[in-house]
């Protein structure tokens, strides 16, 4: 229940960020602004803190896994501005798959068979998606879709490698980074009254609501579970922006999102059934 609330909160992300109307520094400066404030909320009233690692390097690589994470936001905006909302989702579902590659090349796990496959299947579809981008004239979001997955996917690799870390001062810091990167290039003051309206909605309830139940649902449920549950998002997200907006899914996009989602379905139960044998 918590992670299905998560993400079907989450599934609105793109939708938000449309009907914010606003410039797309402005709605990074306020959401991590906001997101940033709410949680530390959070947290004087939780008792949560962060604790880093006592080597050097580490805490290095956990400042390189904030500063992505304040990418991330900025990346996800920028592509849901430039590109088809579908287009993003479905780019951004291929991330899972950059971690595996990630944790093979630096933390010397073993992938599975599997999981190369599921890589290989997965960057078919993607390079599908932006063959219909690039006819379309949506390359450019479409690229920094693809960049998103990447950096998640880093990120996810690092956090991985200190599960001790909590997680929530992450992102509280990452969304003071996002927005102190943002302000140089902003005008926050400038906006209507609906836009801010939008942005606190995004910023102190969805957002920090979502953050906070996946966290706590990924303490009940293993890894493959949680992403079958994140696949809800990528399904949902273009749903909404549909009903609301009238914007259509690309059809090269329907099909290579067809294979990224099969791909990681397939990929999920196939690992949730040799964790539970």
């Amino acid at each position: 229940m918590l992670a299905g609330g998560a993400v079907l909160l989450i599934s609105f992300d793109a939708l938000l960020v449309r009907l914010a109307d606003a410039p797309h520094w402005d709605v990074v400066f306020w959401r991590g602004t906001l997101i940033a404030l709410t949680l530390a909320a959070w947290m004087l009233v939780s008792g949560q803190r962060l604790h880093l690692p006592p080597r050097r390097r580490d805490r290095w690589l956990i400042g390189l896994s904030v500063v992505m994470l304040s990418g991330n936001t900025t990346l996800f905006v920028l592509s849901v501005t430039y590109t088809a909302a579908a287009n993003t989702v479905v780019i951004l579902a291929a991330s899972p798959f950059f971690a595996a590659l990630f944790s093979a090349l630096f933390l010397r796990e073993r992938v599975p068979l599997r999981t190369w496959v599921a890589i290989a299947a997965a960057m078919a579809g993607v390079i599908v998606v932006f063959g219909g981008g690039m006819r379309g004239g949506t390359g450019l979001g479409d690229f920094f879709a693809m960049t998103l997955a990447v950096t998640v996917g880093a990120h996810l690799t690092i956090l991985r490698r200190f599960p001790a870390v909590p997680r929530l001062p992450l992102i509280c810091l990452s969304g003071v980074l996002a927005a102190l990167t943002a302000v140089a290039f902003a005008n926050p003051l400038a906006l209507s009254a609906e836009s801010y309206a939008v942005i606190a909605l995004m910023g102190v309830v969805q957002m920090p609501l979502a953050t906070v139940m996946l966290a706590v649902a990924t303490r009940y449920l293993p890894s493959p579970e949680v992403s079958l549950a994140l696949l809800v998002e990528t399904v949902l997200a273009p749903i909404w922006v549909w009903w609301v907006l009238g914007e259509a899914v690309p059809s090269l996009t329907a099909v290579g999102g067809s294979v990224i989602l099969l791909t990681v379905a397939v990929h999920a139960m196939l690992a949730l059934k040799e964790e539970k044998t």
